[in-house]
């Protein structure tokens, strides 16, 4: 672990990320999508019976929202926890101002670039740094696309920010390994995550992604983790699982169609004028401006891990300060519809 940050006292951009499945008969129809309306939530997935809802917000917000939901029928419900980062405070005593000068040298009170990374031609563990290099990022391995920030080190300095794309396998290779989703329904109990990611660590199996919140039903909780394998291995993998007393259900997702999400806090270098171009690019992405400062701007993105690299990748040139990610939530669509199958499916002309 590289840093550890309390930012409960700290002006802060919390978010939750929620996927939630309802009940949704015509009848009842034109009032759930007023309150979808209300709540700034979007329609991911329908079918006759059925509504799939993505909401993102504050803690206080997803309450709101699953309680005036509630009155219809709630089928199922993945959750990420709250992902937060500091709101950037104005002038030079803000933690990113050097960077930001370093970046944007029109800033008032830049520090020179050479005090800042120090030599570059140095390296850290044998690594030569070949990045630009403005900032020093510490990569944090455990989860993908996380980045952290911080000081340089001695004059040391480590590659650029870690790649979105890192660690993830989305195509099945010619031993049938791939990245599988898996959904588990569990007890809401002390010590349960533990004991099932215990699982995993206990037979070598490498968790890409881990997201964990309240399910449909109180006293419950739904698990989504991606996690590399074979068919047969996660298959196995599943089998273990299902041992566990404080286990309720366990699906592999991976063969079915469904609905992925991911929530991305993306803190970026800014200047007056490439403040514009930063929207401009947040605007083809359908990403939200969620706190603006003088020399940062921080975005705020759901879609899917694709989505995720390709604007992570774009914002790369201006600085990325920092990056704050959800694992994946996903449902099974009741439409029946396979996005990513389509995705390769062209109409005749």
């Amino acid at each position: 672990m590289y840093q550890v940050e309390d930012l409960s006292q700290e002006p802060q951009v919390e978010r939750e990320l929620m996927l939630i499945k309802l009940n949704a008969d015509p009848s009842n129809r034109a009032e759930i999508m007023w309150l979808v309306d209300i709540f700034r939530a979007k329609i991911v997935d329908i079918s006759e019976h059925s509504l799939t809802i993505e909401v993102t917000g504050d803690p206080g917000k997803m309450v709101a929202v699953q309680r005036n939901l509630s009155k219809f029928g709630i089928k199922e419900l993945a959750r990420t926890g709250k992902i937060a980062l500091r709101r950037e405070k104005m002038g030079e005593t803000a933690p990113f101002w050097r960077f930001s000068a370093a970046s944007y040298p029109d800033l008032e009170g830049t520090t020179p670039v050479d005090d800042l990374v120090g030599n570059t031609n140095r390296t850290l563990n044998g690594v030569s740094d070949l990045s630009s290099g403005v900032c020093t990022y510490l990569l944090d391995a455990a989860f993908e696309g996380d980045v952290y920030p911080v000081e340089p080190y001695n004059g040391f300095s480590v590659n650029q920010v870690l790649d979105a794309h890192w660690g993830v396998l989305n195509d099945e290779d010619s031993s049938g390994f791939r990245s599988h989703t898996l959904s588990m329904v569990v007890n809401d109990s002390p010590g349960v995550l533990n004991i099932v990611t215990g699982v995993f660590a206990r037979r070598g199996y490498n968790i890409q992604s881990l997201a964990v919140g309240p399910a449909e039903i109180q006293g419950l909780s739904r698990i989504t983790t991606v996690v590399p394998g074979t068919d047969e291995s996660i298959g196995k993998l599943v089998q273990q699982l299902y041992k566990l007393i404080d286990l309720h259900e366990v699906r592999d997702l991976t063969h079915l169609p469904f609905a992925e999400r991911e929530l991305m806090l993306i803190k970026i270098a800014v200047n007056t004028t490439a403040r514009r171009d930063v929207l401009d690019i947040a605007s083809i992405f359908r990403a939200k401006a969620v706190d603006v400062s003088d020399h940062t701007i921080t975005l705020e993105l759901t879609g899917d891990l694709d989505k995720m690299v390709a604007l992570q990748r774009l914002l790369e040139p201006y600085g990325i300060c920092e990056v704050a990610r959800t694992g994946r939530v996903a449902l099974v669509r009741e439409s029946g519809v396979d996005s990513k199958y389509l995705r390769g499916y062209s109409l005749p002309l």
